[in-house]
């Protein structure tokens, strides 16, 4: 008692467990380098891995220009090993030694008490490890240079004795049949090094891309290391009532488990399940039911369930679609297992879902002629995916089978505009798989829409918009008015805008809250999973935020802009607006920039920001979307290369492909210098 007094508890953090890369995170651990020269300096040629061995080669450039580097030696390592004639197939194809492999090894056979840490904010997020690589370097070019030494001797030695080949004897050769192989020689045979050794050979290399530690993907990628679900989403294994944790330190006997009757395997008692986990009673629940309201999955787990507990757990095993949840692909599809009617691997089958189900928050009808065509799958599987979620109507399609859930969407803002989020990630993959085209992301129109309950026609949109601009002109006009005083007060000169208010020039009637989403042309009516825009933290009028708002808007959207563009340089508005999107999803509900941002406004802060627009002519055949088609470049960073980032810029105003040579002579021309290879290569990236 008295060590504890002298030692007080100063601070208690809160630890949550991500699992977003579970079985996907590795540590790489590197050899000591000079301290010169860090591991972010060093380009990576080429990366590649074998799964299931764990077993990772990178290949690094060496920096032949470096004091401390041995030309020499260089090109004599490189003239050992490729010889004097250089081709494809040279390992070395500047006939200096400038690359070096990287070889990995497991550093420890049991990685499971083993994770990373990230510490935000006064949480400490951490995601355990799937294996721990110690990279050592590879000599397999010695090697090489030893079999060229060879060959050499060969070919010398095989030169004076040509001669004495043609006149060697026909030799007999004997033929002999092996005897059938027993099963103990067969076990001998598989557990040999021989055979191991060909079994690992066989597995062929899966080639990775690098991406840099400011690349906007590792920015991506390391969000994943936070615990989804506002911190808390996929925790509950660090969440444990005392009777749970004495079942953990005490488990129960092998016999008393023996003892209870068996049941089939797809029958479990509501008895039995409210004996489990509650994570393992959501996700038998939804596993069997696949789609259900919130309310009836309370039901189910009975009277003094936590609701805060229940939708940490729901989020990990389903998605919100019209306010209702549906089981994850991943979930009813485990890794390793295939369809049963096609032979269709898992992944190709969780694809194929993820698509019916994105369908199905952009519009309450699928057809099954789409996404059959979209996904390339048999109708069989196609029929599986529609009838866990939809039900078929004649001459119309397939129709989902619940009702939008209005009241769960009303009483979780929060929770709705995570999963908006989330399906927002999972349509840029599905982009990408499946080169979706803009008629399949735009919902088709229906005829009965206005007969919908739910969904909210144009004109009365129109006269929910009017009726809050009236309700909240009067302050409008009186902030207006107070700020236009102090404006003429402290400035006397001719007229001034007043920074603080922007009044909208278009149609109260035809606008509204813009979303800085890429995507939000497939939105039904503004909705996206049931959540409309002006549900937000701070209520916009007609699409704008009242006076005081403004400034802190204003600022922050100004600090995202400026940091953004000081990592990457140059931007398309389409980039722009995802690396907005993905920040405001590490940002807490209710954070000002909630109070929605306009892609005019994004653009003007981009200006105001010291960027300018490059108009680089694209070719008119392109499929690009005008977001993409619109660039921004960062004009003055405050180093030394803004002048030969400048002249690049000039460039490629001009032509949107353009030859290094072209590059390099328009920079020394420009510039009044010579640059190297080097110093051409960090301009362009």
């Amino acid at each position: 008692m008295a060590n504890e007094e002298d030692d007080p508890i100063i601070q208690e953090i809160d630890v949550f467990l991500a699992r977003s890369l579970l079985e996907k995170l590795y540590l790489f651990q590197y050899p000591i380098r000079p301290a010169s020269m860090t591991y972010d300096d060093v380009t990576h040629l080429s990366a590649k891995i074998k799964p299931k061995q764990q077993k990772v080669e990178l290949e690094m450039a060496i920096d032949t220009l470096n004091p401390n580097y041995c030309r020499s030696k260089g090109e004599q390592i490189a003239l050992n090993v490729d010889g004097t004639c250089t081709d494809e197939t040279s390992t070395y194809s500047s006939k200096l030694m400038d690359k070096q492999t990287f070889c990995s090894s497991q550093a420890a056979s049991n990685v499971s008490r083993y994770a990373a840490a990230v510490y935000k904010k006064g949480e400490l997020h951490l995601t355990p490890l799937h294996g721990i690589l110690q990279l050592r370097p590879s000599f397999t070019y010695l090697d090489k240079a030893d079999a060229k030494h060879r060959e050499r001797e060969a070919a010398n030695e095989g030169g004076d004795s040509s001669q004495d080949e043609a006149e060697d004897d026909v030799k007999q050769i004997t033929v002999r049949f092996s005897r059938p192989e027993t099963e103990q020689a067969r076990q001998r045979r598989v557990q040999s090094y021989e055979f191991l050794q060909k079994r690992q050979a066989e597995e062929h290399w899966v080639h990775l891309h690098y991406y840099g530690l400011k690349d906007s993907r590792s920015e991506h990628e390391r969000q994943y290391l936070f615990s989804q679900g506002h911190g808390l989403a996929e925790n509950t294994e660090l969440i444990k009532s005392p009777s749970e944790y004495l079942m953990m330190l005490m488990p129960p006997s092998v016999e008393e488990e023996n003892d209870k009757p068996m049941a089939p395997s797809n029958v479990l008692s509501m008895a039995q399940l409210r004996t489990l986990p509650l994570a393992d009673q959501i996700k038998i629940l939804m596993k069997n039911v696949k789609v259900m309201p919130f309310a009836n999955l309370m039901s189910l787990l009975g009277s003094g369930t936590d609701p805060t507990a229940v939708l940490r757990c729901v989020q990990q095993v389903a998605l919100l679609v019209q306010g209702n949840w549906v089981v994850k692909s991943d979930v009813l599809y485990p890794k390793d297992t295939s369809s049963p009617h096609s032979g269709v691997p898992a992944e190709v089958l969780c694809r194929g879902r993820d698509f019916v189900m994105w369908k199905f928050t952009q519009d309450r009808w699928v057809v099954r002629k789409e996404v059959a065509a979209v996904t390339k799958l048999c109708p069989e599987d196609v029929k599986d995916f529609l009838e866990h979620m939809s039900v078929a109507r004649i001459n119309k399609g397939w129709e989902f089978m619940l009702p939008y859930d209005e009241d769960f969407v009303k009483k979780h803002p929060d929770i709705v505009q995570r999963q908006q989020m989330l399906w927002m990630g999972i349509q840029a993959k599905l982009e990408k798989v499946y080169n979706l085209l803009k008629e399949h992301l735009t919902p088709k129109k229906q005829e009965a829409q206005s007969a919908h309950p739910l969904l909210v026609s144009g004109e009365q949109r129109v006269n929910m918009a009017k009726a809050k601009v009236k309700q909240n002109y009067g302050q409008l006009e009186k902030e207006f008015q107070k700020q236009k005083a102090e404006m003429k007060s402290n400035d006397s000169s001719a007229k001034t805008d007043v920074p603080n208010i922007r009044i909208k020039e278009e149609p109260v009637s035809m606008e509204e809250p813009m979303d800085t989403s890429a995507h939000n042309e497939g939105l039904n009516n503004g909705l996206v999973n049931g959540l409309h825009p002006a549900q937000g933290s701070t209520d916009p009028v007609n699409g704008h935020l009242p006076g005081g708002c403004i400034d802190r808007v204003a600022q922050e959207l100004k600090a995202f802009v400026s940091s953004t563009f000081k990592k990457q340089f140059v931007l398309t508005l389409s980039e722009l607006k995802r690396l907005f999107n993905l920040h405001l999803a590490s940002l807490p509900p209710g954070h000002t920039l909630f109070s929605g941002i306009s892609d005019k406004m994004l653009q003007d802060m981009v200006l105001d920001t010291g960027c300018k627009q490059i108009l680089v002519p694209f070719p008119p055949q392109t499929a690009a979307s005008p977001d993409e088609l619109k660039v921004y470049a960062l004009w003055e960073a405050g180093d030394t290369y803004d002048q030969h980032r400048q002249v690049l810029l000039e460039i490629f105003s001009k032509n949107y492909r353009v030859r290094r040579n072209v590059i390099q002579n328009q920079l020394s021309q420009e510039c009044g210098e010579d640059l190297n290879k080097q110093e051409v290569d960090r301009v362009l990236k």
